[in-house]
């Protein structure tokens, strides 16, 4: 019985949609990224609400309320979206899922606790 109850449980989550998986997004242009967006940074302390501001050119600037700040810069490099930040260096992915646009940012250094971010765009 458990084996048939297992055969059927793999069998509908094979056959279902993947609702709420964020689909990668790939952009051309670095323009796509300018706009507002808020979400949360991780600081030395633990996760921080924060704002992003990203300029057509890709510079950016990042907000907390405590006064952190950070300036960087977007880029693509090979066709993957890269930034280098007045503290860190790393990759970044724009997703979309449920309407959502999403923005994450990740050091190239996994050891630096500071500056892995998730950003949602915000619509205005």
């Amino acid at each position: 019985m458990r084996i048939y109850l297992s055969l059927l449980l793999a069998t509908v989550f094979a056959l279902s949609p993947l609702d709420g998986v964020a689909e990668e997004k790939q952009i051309a242009d670095i323009k796509e990224l300018a706009g507002r967006w808020q979400g949360w940074v991780t600081r030395e302390q633990g996760q921080e609400r924060a704002r992003l501001i990203v300029s057509a050119d890709g510079s950016y600037r990042a907000l907390t309320p405590h006064g952190a700040t950070t300036e960087g810069k977007f880029y693509l490099q090979d066709g993957k979206l890269r930034y280098r930040s007045s503290r860190t260096i790393g990759t970044a992915s724009l997703s979309e899922d449920q309407g959502k646009t999403m923005l994450t940012v990740m050091p190239d250094d996994p050891k630096y606790q500071t500056g892995r971010a998730e950003y949602e765009r915000v619509k205005e």
